[in-house]
């Protein structure tokens, strides 16, 4: 069965990979698009893996003519392909750009990579840590002693996937119009710096230091940031507005001068402010602070761990947490009024018959 989202129509063939590219599939596939995974042979399929979630698969062997042929047949009914290879690879496949756009001149034909098909690190191995490294990301987060890691979300997820799914629609609209396909090279280099792109524009104006811990959003600020509570738990503030510091002040029942509004933004007196508001937050336990905070505008959150966050009575009521086959995992985003996205295939579905996936494109 496929999908009725947003982007129902769309045919998409994915070669396996791992990472950012399965996940840019996923998100596709998610909203409705027809999306294909080219699988080795031997894979196993894992239903843990949910980024290979809502897609049918096939088996084929592209070392050999028989594989490589069945590939280009599915290009050729495509509107999009999607692979992660290192530069050079789908070229000797016999499944670069040059073949696939002669087969199918209106295909979007999508590149992922760390560092992009040109440059003088191309070639190179790495990995998401690396990405954001060059990109200013990584430098940025953590304390001021040394950088934090930042999972592979930078990357990898934002810098890479989201930023391919966006690219690789705007080719398919282009293409559209006007019948011509086109390479989409996403290099996750590239994305980072570019979701750095507003905290650039400050450092040229001056109003970001090029220092962690010392801005308002990175951890510098007292009213940015996230605390202990007595029972060990931890909550997240961001009071940044005056009308919702002046709340967190007056929610938290701080009569402390030297928390005078008026002086919010005076960076010298951040570290103390920090240290007080810390004892202020240690003395009570992270549920105190859930109902001393409830309904107040204050910018307020409990910082939730992987397992609590999926029971939590907001993201209950938004579904933001789906169960396929057992596993719990993020559900569909965004959300559509006329054309809500859908998991349709689980990521152990074991492999489709080509000549079904071929006939079911031929028809379409």
């Amino acid at each position: 069965m496929i999908a009725a989202g947003p982007l129902k129509g769309l045919r998409v063939v994915e070669f396996a990979g791992i990472g950012p590219a399965p996940f840019c599939a996923m998100l596709m596939a998610d909203l409705g698009a027809d999306v294909v995974r080219i699988d080795r042979p031997g894979v196993a399929y894992d239903k843990f893996a949910v980024e290979y979630r809502g897609r049918r698969s096939v088996v084929l062997d592209l070392k050999t003519d028989q594989g490589r042929d069945a590939a280009l047949a599915m290009i050729g009914a495509a509107d999009i392909l999607l692979e992660g290879f290192r530069p050079g690879v789908m070229e000797r496949l016999g499944l670069g750009p040059e073949p696939a756009l002669a087969r199918n001149p209106r295909l979007a034909y999508g590149r992922m990579t760390g560092w992009g098909q040109t440059g003088p690190l191309a070639q190179q191995a790495g990995h998401d840590i690396n990405y954001i490294a060059l990109s200013g990301a990584l430098h940025a987060i953590g304390p001021a002693d040394r950088p934090a890691i930042p999972l592979n979300l930078v990357g990898d997820f934002g810098g890479g996937a989201m930023l391919m799914a966006f690219g690789l629609l705007a080719a398919v609209l282009h293409a559209r119009e006007t019948g011509k396909g086109q390479v989409v090279d996403t290099a996750m280099s590239d994305g980072a710096a570019s979701l750095m792109g507003m905290l650039y524009g400050h450092l040229q104006r001056g109003t970001w230091t090029d220092k962690r811990d010392a801005n308002i959003i990175d951890g510098g600020s007292h009213f940015y940031n996230v605390y202990r509570c007595a029972d060990g738990q931890w909550i997240a503030l961001g009071s940044i507005e005056p009308q919702f510091y002046a709340a967190l002040l007056k929610t938290a029942g701080i009569e402390d001068p030297d928390f005078d509004p008026a002086a919010q933004h005076d960076q010298s007196r951040w570290p103390q402010l920090k240290e007080k508001l810390a004892s202020v937050i240690a003395a009570r336990t992270r549920a105190e602070w859930d109902a001393a905070f409830a309904g107040a505008d204050v910018c307020y959150a409990p910082v939730l761990s992987m397992t609590d966050a999926p029971e939590h009575p907001h993201n209950a009521a938004r579904a933001a947490f789906i169960e396929l086959g057992g596993v719990t995992q993020p559900g569909p985003v965004p959300k559509f009024s006329q054309t809500p996205g859908a998991v349709q295939h689980a990521p152990d579905e074991p492999a489709s018959d080509l000549d079904d996936i071929l006939r079911d494109w031929s028809a379409a």
